[in-house]
């Protein structure tokens, strides 16, 4: 009788498959997630199978699909392919305006569906990699996302609680469960017989990692579509994106399959590969739009880290690089690039020139946490209290994407969008000219989506402006409130006529400044044209003087001089005492001209303040300033912007009397 052997024999796996043995793995009620951002990084052939599976075999069915970033390109690709019925019966994304397919079955009642805030999915998957019962955040709060709203839900056969509100030491929160995985599908550049995944020529690297560690932690299986395979150990370790630990499956895509964006086959600009010369791109033709971006461009801040969306504040940048101005900020998106310029269309969340490219829930991280300077965001309908809708038009679905995450994290919020839609309208010698309004109103009495909560805002001290190419609004604690016309509209017949409210006008409602409406350069590459009467200005409502000091550049005693008898002037015939907040954002000053400047300060403070602060976005100024008062015998606390800092005067309002002198 011939003996059986005992011994355990170490084999290797092989993990290389094609893409039909890759989809066989699914298994009905499978919860799949997919990685990409819009066209980035997608793994088409992999969806490609999966679709060609289920039209010939009716399987695998009712499968819980999960993404972030709604991967697709407006037509058939990307997500597209899974948007039949029987295949998908649960939905849960971040973004659903480029999956129209997908989102037809949604608007129809034929899947369940919902949509959480583009950083929460991303976030997500790393509390279940990690095993946590989920994440607790404050995003979403307010909008159609706070289970007191509609709870993500995007129809009524949606019935599944994905998000609830608790609270913790007296503040509120949303908590969203961890949702373990069975499948995930991913995309890299390069793998190894071991399924070590590089990702070299990927625009961004996304959640890749997050979602092979939760699918791998909840015992799911990881497939990957590669470009290319080499053998074992010869990637740099440090190159790996997906560790073969993780990796269950590997394939390797066709051409089609493998376009760095569903809009380019290859840009070596995005990976490093090469320098695109952004500014040789020629001015893009003024017209409304234009309009739109180059007013924005004037509230970006030197040394301001930025997010521009998609759509409208895409032309931000391009105004930026004409201006020569493109160096003085850091633009980031969402998908994880930071510096640089940040790509448009389908190819949006690349970046040319980046400076780096993190994994997208560390965006998520850092966006979260306050790191946004500036944010600049389309708008689709705004109402009376400032509120915000994006996400749901009739028959159009388009989602929250990362918009919730932004607009509720950076310290300054821009909406950006056309006053109507469809307007004919010209743009030209310094002033605009309406030939024929549009037929869609976009300033409403109440928007049907909150995607942006006006009030929330305003607890949160952000400044929010709504910029469109005949005027200018800002948030207030009461609303909305018109504070620029364009030069060539009027104002009842072009503005208020066509809004579903009336908004409050400001005291100092005044022109746009009519240089945007020409192609002349605006000179946002020179310092600050303010001169230093202009930097002053005071709030008799609030007893309030805010002092900009942007720019300026003090090199000598005798500029130091000037400057002090300009303040001096402006604050001696206030004849009261004031609150007082300065701006020293880029602010410079030299050896020669401290002495006097610190004298100023002191005085200033002694004969004229209430309460003083500062403050500047720039952390290591705030270190150098800070230090710099210190040895000048004066407080050394500076804030990160102007919110921080009016929070922190101790505001007396417009009621205090004291004289100056007192």
């Amino acid at each position: 009788m011939p003996r059986v052997s005992t011994a355990v024999t170490a084999r290797r796996r092989g993990k290389v498959m094609t893409p039909e043995a890759a989809v066989d793995l699914i298994v009905d009620g499978d919860t799949l997630a997919v990685g990409g951002f819009v066209g980035l990084a997608v793994p088409e052939e992999l969806l490609i199978a999966l679709a060609k599976r289920f039209g010939e075999t009716r399987g695998p069915r009712d499968l819980t699909l999960v993404f972030a970033a709604g991967q697709g390109d407006g037509g058939a690709r990307g997500l597209n392919h899974l948007a039949r019925e029987g295949l998908i019966r649960r939905a849960i994304g971040g973004h659903w305006g480029l999956v129209p397919a997908l989102g037809a079955l949604a608007l129809d009642g034929r899947i369940e569906a919902y949509c959480l805030p583009q950083g929460v999915v991303s976030h997500l998957y790393r509390e279940a990699a990690a095993g946590r019962p989920g994440l607790i955040t404050r995003v979403g709060l307010g909008t159609f996302v706070d289970p007191r709203v509609d709870g993500g839900r995007l129809n009524a056969v949606s019935q599944e609680e994905v998000v609830r509100v608790m609270e913790l030491d007296g503040d509120e929160f949303l908590f969203y469960p961890s949702r373990p995985l069975d499948v995930a599908f991913l995309r890299g550049t390069t793998a190894d017989e071991e399924g070590n995944v590089t990702m070299e020529h990927e625009a961004a690297t996304l959640d890749s990692l997050s979602i092979a560690q939760a699918t791998r932690n909840s015992g799911g299986i990881v497939i990957v579509q590669v470009e290319r395979l080499t053998t074992s150990h010869v990637l740099p370790p440090r190159d790996v994106r997906i560790p073969g630990i993780f990796v269950d499956g590997v394939i390797v895509g066709d051409a089609a399959a493998q376009m760095q964006t569903f809009a380019e086959g290859f840009n070596s600009a995005y990976v490093g590969g090469t320098h695109a010369e952004v500014e040789a791109t020629g001015a893009a033709p003024l017209d409304a739009r234009k309009v739109i971006a180059r007013r924005a461009a004037m509230a970006l801040k030197i040394n301001s880290v930025v997010n521009l969306g998609i759509g409208i504040p895409e032309g931000i940048a391009m105004v930026a690089g004409e201006e020569g101005i493109l160096d003085t900020i850091t633009l980031t998106v969402e998908a994880g690039a930071i510096g640089g310029l940040p790509a448009g269309g389908l190819s949006f969340g690349a970046a040319a020139n980046a400076q780096a490219i993190v994994d997208q829930p560390y965006q998520f991280d850092f966006y979260d946490g306050g790191g946004l300077d500036q944010a600049f965001l389309g708008m689709a309908e705004v109402d009376r209290h400032g509120n915000v809708n994006v996400s749901r038009f009739g028959r159009r679905l388009a989602g929250a994407g990362g918009f919730i995450n932004i607009t509720q994290a950076a310290s300054s919020v821009f909406f950006l969008g056309t006053f109507t839609a469809g307007a004919d309208v010209a743009v030209g010698d310094g002033r605009l000219r309406i030939w024929r309004d549009g037929t869609v109103a976009k300033f409403v009495d109440e928007v049907g989506v909150v995607t942006f909560n006006g009030a929330q805002a305003n607890a949160r001290g952000q400044s929010v402006l709504y910029i469109t190419e005949r005027c200018v609004l800002r948030l207030g604690h009461e609303g909305l409130e018109l504070i620029e016309l364009a030069p060539g509209v009027d104002l009842e017949r072009d503005v208020l006529a066509r809004m579903g409210f009336r908004p409050q006008l400001a005291p100092d409602l005044r022109e746009m400044d009519a240089a945007i409406f020409t192609d002349a350069r605006l000179g946002l590459g020179e310092r600050s044209p303010l001169t230093l009467d202009q930097r002053v200005k005071y709030c008799a409502d609030d007893n309030l003087v805010s002092i900009n000091f942007e720019g300026l550049l003090l090199t000598t005693a005798a500029e130091a001089e000037m400057l002090a008898g300009v303040l001096e002037g402006r604050l001696h015939e206030l004849g009261r005492k004031v609150d007082l907040i300065v701006n020293y954002d880029d602010f410079e000053l030299s050896r020669p001209a401290a002495p006097r400047f610190f004298e100023m300060v002191r005085d200033h403070e002694r004969r004229y303040a209430l309460s003083s602060t500062r403050y500047s976005a720039d952390a290591l100024l705030r270190r150098k300033l800070g230090r710099a008062f210190a040895d000048a015998g004066l407080s050394q606390r500076m804030y990160r912007n102007a919110d921080e800092a009016t929070r922190a005067l101790g505001h007396r309002g417009p009621h205090s009397s004291r004289e100056v002198g007192a």
